[in-house]
């Protein structure tokens, strides 16, 4: 699925969040969303995904604009998974990845043999088969996060949009989320902390600054030494590993005048 934003923006209490935005993302291409914290990485992401309303602009699926669409026909197309969802209810493991197939289902009606085997899958697919029975409240951070990615896969949307997925996962499930996001044929728009990862998993990337675009294209086009300095305020290297991915190596932080601070290394 194309998701295209034109000239999208959001405002909160006379302040410009998210300012004259536009999008293009391509069917099953992996763009990940960069850019310091308050940049307005994660407004974009629910705007995208038709959580907020923008203030002015429009968000388009397909070429059709989303404005209007009722949250069952939104949940059909894309899900969304936030940074720190959580729940207060006492569900099981696989009930929580259950919830992604209500979009497709009457209230008063319970799985059917498709929908449980949907779960299975992305329970599988999560690394969570074993712990589908385990209570929702004995999980770690991380497994909570992972379960919401299931849900999200078993919602089987056109698009999925993640917000700092990789957050409470270890190095080796933040590895295994990413080679699944750049491998599948879904339209993924991913907010990244992590420019190494985003540069090695991302077909693309959109670096956020104030709310607006400071750069968009392929990786190794939007990270650069003078924009991670005026964007991120760090002195840094982009080069290639021994592996030949894209990767940034930090030398420090900068003071305000664009100096490197002194006595800070990284």
């Amino acid at each position: 699925m194309r998701i295209a934003a034109h000239r999208l923006s959001w405002s909160a209490a006379g302040r410009d969040i998210v300012c004259d935005v536009d999008l293009d993302v391509a069917p099953g291409s992996t763009v990940g969303l960069i850019g310091p914290n308050g940049s307005g990485k994660s407004t974009l992401l629910r705007c995208l995904a038709g959580l907020r309303t923008p203030s002015s602009g429009e968000v388009r699926y397909d070429g059709e604009p989303v404005a209007g669409w009722s949250t069952r026909r939104l949940a059909a197309h894309a899900a969304f998974v936030e940074q720190a969802a959580d729940t207060d209810s006492d569900l099981r493991v696989a009930d929580v990845v259950g919830l992604g197939r209500m979009p497709f289902r009457d209230r008063w009606r319970g799985h059917d043999a498709y929908d449980r085997a949907v779960v299975a899958a992305a329970l599988e697919r999560m690394g969570l088969t074993e712990l589908s029975g385990r209570s929702w409240k004995a999980l770690s951070g991380g497994e909570r996060q992972r379960a919401h990615i299931a849900r999200a896969l078993a919602q089987q949307p056109y698009a999925i949009l993640l917000d700092e997925p990789t957050n409470h996962l270890d190095v080796k499930h933040q590895l295994e989320l990413l080679q699944l996001l750049a491998a599948t044929d879904q339209t993924v728009l991913v907010a990244l902390h992590d420019l190494s990862l985003a540069a090695r998993y991302c077909d693309r990337l959109l670096l956020m600054h104030d709310g607006r675009p400071a750069a968009e294209g392929p990786p190794e086009e939007v990270l650069t030494p003078r924009r991670l300095a005026e964007v991120f305020g760090v002195d840094a290297d982009v080069a290639r590993d021994a592996l030949g991915h894209l990767t940034v190596v930090y030398r420090g932080p900068l003071a305000a005048d664009g100096r490197r601070a002194e006595g800070v290394s990284v």
